[in-house]
């Protein structure tokens, strides 16, 4: 009986895990209608995806990811933890399926002006938030680029948070460079990098004081 009890639960949380990954989707979409750049996560692989459209952008994130992986297997070695990784490289390539899907579903959004631009990048803080709140929330697996993070943490002995923010600025640097080289100006990254990097740990920060706050007016 616990058994099936702790069977059931951990479904419900990989299920919570995988909507939260397709509403991640949703903001990574959205955040590239705005056209003023994207998550700086995924600042790389969608530079890239207009650099060379032989691949979709989901496509470019599943060749991110592996590059990811590869890092961490390579750092961890004998501490990696194969299952881990095989969970790792289906969710990276059901993301990059699942964000293919969610750029055709949005398709006919147009961003006409500036100020709707600044609105979608900003609604795509908040879903991309809310799908990044809900994976932490199942509490089943990682992301490449965040078991990447955790992995360097690790070795080097540094704070996973510093980590990560160092990384955040490194892809927009980069991205931004192959814009200049290959696209001739910022595409992949721009003003809305930054607010995503600015913004979005905050967006997450209030969606855990929220729930918080419901869930302990329902204790009471």
């Amino acid at each position: 009986m616990w058994n099936k009890i702790k069977d059931e639960r951990l479904i419900s949380r990989y299920l919570l895990f995988i909507v939260g990954l397709f509403i991640a989707s949703l903001g990574v979409a959205l955040s590239t209608k705005a056209g003023l750049g994207t998550s700086p996560v995924a600042s790389v692989p969608y530079t890239v995806s207009l650099m060379l459209p032989i691949l979709t952008f989901g496509w470019w994130l599943n060749v991110w990811s592996v590059i990811q992986i590869g890092t961490e297997v390579v750092l961890l070695r004998s501490k990696c933890n194969p299952i881990e990784i095989v969970i790792q490289t289906i969710l990276a390539f059901a993301y990059g399926k699942m964000t293919d899907f969610s750029c055709s579903l949005l398709n006919g959004i147009k961003a006409d002006t500036y100020v709707i631009q600044i609105f979608l990048m900003i609604a795509s803080c908040f879903v991309l938030g809310f799908g990044i709140w809900l994976q932490f929330k199942g509490r089943v697996a990682m992301l490449p680029g965040e078991a990447m993070n955790r992995a360097i943490a690790t070795v080097t002995g540094k704070k996973y948070e510093n980590i990560k923010i160092l990384f955040d600025v490194l892809y927009i640097v980069v991205a931004a460079i192959l814009g200049f080289i290959f696209l001739g100006g910022l595409q992949g990254v721009r003003e809305g990098s930054i607010i995503a990097a600015i913004f979005i740990g905050n967006i997450i920060k209030l969606y855990n004081k929220g729930f918080d706050k419901i869930f302990n007016s329902r204790k009471e």
